[in-house]
C-alpha cells in the first residue's frame, strides 16, 4: 500500500487521534477513543505493512528491526498536513504500525480551555512539574501548550529530550533545542547529564522511566531549572506513591524530602468525549504544592493530599471529580461519561445525585413560577378595562334597568 499518507490525510480530515495499519484488515482510525475501520481503503496485506515500515527506516534500522530488536519509534512530518509519532512492532510475525496524529499548530492553554493556573505554573522560575495520565490522554498536548507559553513569554533556553520528538517548537522569545533519543542522543540519562552543561533554563523530559532519570530531573529542579515530565499515573497521590516506591526503601525518606522541595505541581488528566459528539475535552486534577501539600509529601502521606486539593480552589486546585462536575454542569459531557471517568466513584455518584436533585427542584420551581405568571396574564386579559360591565367610579355596580 504505497498511498499510506492518503490514509493519514483522511484521518486528519476525520479528526482521528491515531491510525493503525495491520495485515488482514483495512486501515483503522481511532476517533473519540473508539476504533473505526475505514471502508474506502483496501484490506492491508503483510507486504503492505512491511513496505510502509521499511520506507520509514534506513538500511541499518531495517536490519536491527528485522534481526535483533523488533520495536521502532519514528517521528515524521507530512508537510502542511500533520506530524506523526509512529511506533512499528511485530504481531505474530507480522509488521504493524500505529501512527499518532499531532497537529502542526500548537494550541495555546486558552485554546484548549485549560484552567489559567497552568499558565502560572509554566512561568515558575524553577521546580518540577509533572503531567500524568494514561496513554492517549493528551499529556503531550498539555506539555506543548505550557512550553509554548514559556516560549512566547520568557527569553530563556529550552531543551527537550523526547522519544521521538512530537510537537515541533519554533524559536520565539526563547531558544528551543529539541533532542530525539536514538538520533541526537543515546538515552534519557545521557541526554540529561549533558543537558546540565548546555545552560538550560527549562528542560522537558518526554517520560520519567527509571530512578536514574527521576534522580537527574530532581537534581535539575533543585539547582534552579524548571523541569517538565510525564508519569503514567491517574492522580496526584498515585504519582507520589509511584515515584517514591521506585526507590529502595532506605532512600525513600530522602526522596520525599527532595520531592517536597522541588515539586511545583502535578496535573492528572483524562480526555472525555463531548456530549455533542464532536471531539473530547480534558478533565484535569490540579495539585499545586502549597505549604500544606509540601508537608504531606515530606512526611510521605500522599493520601492526605486529597482533602487539601478539594479545598484548594484559592490556589487553582481541583480534584478530577470537581473538574468533571464543572464540565457536566456546563452540559459539555454526559452523566454517563462523568461517572465513567470519575476519580472516586462513590463521591462522584453523590455529587451527580445532589446536582441532579437541585436542578430538578429548580426546574420545578421555575415551571411553577411560569405557570402562575401565565395564569395571572390570562386573568388580566379577561378583566374589562371600562364601558359596559365596568364598575362606576364610586365602586357601586350599575342599577338594573
Amino acid at each position: 500500500m504505497q498511498n499510506w499518507q492518503d490514509v493519514i490525510r483522511y484521518g486528519v480530515q476525520m479528526k482521528a487521534s491515531d491510525v493503525f495499519y495491520k495485515p488482514g484488515t483495512p486501515p483503522t482510525l481511532k476517533m473519540r477513543g473508539l476504533m473505526h475501520k475505514t471502508d474506502n481503503f483496501p484490506v492491508l496485506t503483510e507486504d503492505d505493512t512491511r513496505y510502509i515500515a521499511h520506507s520509514l527506516m534506513d538500511e541499518r534500522q531495517i536490519r536491527i528491526f528485522e534481526e535483533d530488536y523488533p520495536e521502532k519509534d519514528v517521528g515524521l512530518t507530512i508537510r502542511d498536513v500533520c506530524r506523526l509519532r509512529i511506533n512499528i512492532f511485530k504481531e505474530r510475525g507480522n509488521v504493524v504500525l500505529v501512527m499518532r496524529i499531532i497537529p502542526l499548530d500548537i494550541l495555546t492553554i486558552a485554546d484548549l480551555d485549560m484552567p489559567p493556573v497552568l499558565a502560572d505554573l509554566a512561568m515558575s522560575p524553577q521546580g518540577l512539574i509533572l503531567v500524568t495520565g494514561p496513554t492517549g490522554c493528551g499529556k503531550s498536548t498539555t506539555l506543548a501548550a505550557m512550553i509554548d507559553h514559556i516560549n512566547r513569554n520568557r527569553a530563556c533556553h529550552i531543551i527537550t529530550v523526547e522519544d521521538p520528538i512530537e510537537y515541533v517548537h519554533q524559536d520565539r522569545n526563547s531558544l528551543v533545542n529539541q533532542r530525539e533519543i536514538g538520533i541526537d542522543t543515546k538515552d534519557f540519562p545521557d541526554a540529561l547529564k549533558y543537558a546540565m552543561r548546555e545552560a538550560p533554563d527549562v528542560i522537558l523530559i518526554g517520560e520519567m522511566r527509571d530512578t536514574i532519570t527521576m534522580g537527574v530531573a530532581m537534581q535539575a529542579a533543585e539547582t534552579g531549572h524548571l523541569v517538565f515530565s510525564t508519569v503514567h499515573t491517574t492522580s496526584a497521590a498515585e504519582t507520589m506513591e509511584r515515584i517514591v516506591n521506585m526507590f529502595p526503601i532506605e532512600d525513600r525518606p530522602m526522596i520525599c524530602l527532595r520531592m517536597s522541595r522541588s515539586l511545583r505541581g502535578v496535573l492528572s488528566q483524562s480526555l472525555v468525549p463531548r456530549a455533542s459528539g464532536v471531539g473530547r475535552v480534558a478533565a484535569i486534577e490540579i495539585m499545586v504544592v502549597t505549604p500544606t501539600i509540601q508537608k504531606f509529601i515530606e512526611e510521605d502521606k500522599p493520601s492526605e493530599m486529597y482533602s487539601s486539593i478539594t479545598d484548594g480552589s484559592h490556589w487553582g486546585m481541583q480534584t478530577k471529580n470537581q473538574a468533571l462536575m464543572k464540565l457536566y454542569e456546563a452540559g459539555v459531557i454526559t452523566q454517563e461519561d462523568t461517572m465513567f471517568y470519575a476519580g472516586n466513584f462513590t463521591e462522584m455518584r453523590q455529587m451527580v445525585r445532589r446536582y441532579d436533585s437541585e436542578t430538578s427542584d429548580a426546574e420545578r420551581a421555575a415551571a411553577e413560577k411560569a405557570r402562575r405568571e401565565t395564569a395571572l396574564r390570562g386573568q388580566r386579559q379577561q378583566r374589562p378595562e371600562g364601558g359596559q360591565g365596568a364598575p362606576p367610579a364610586g365602586g357601586q355596580p350599575p342599577a338594573p334597568q
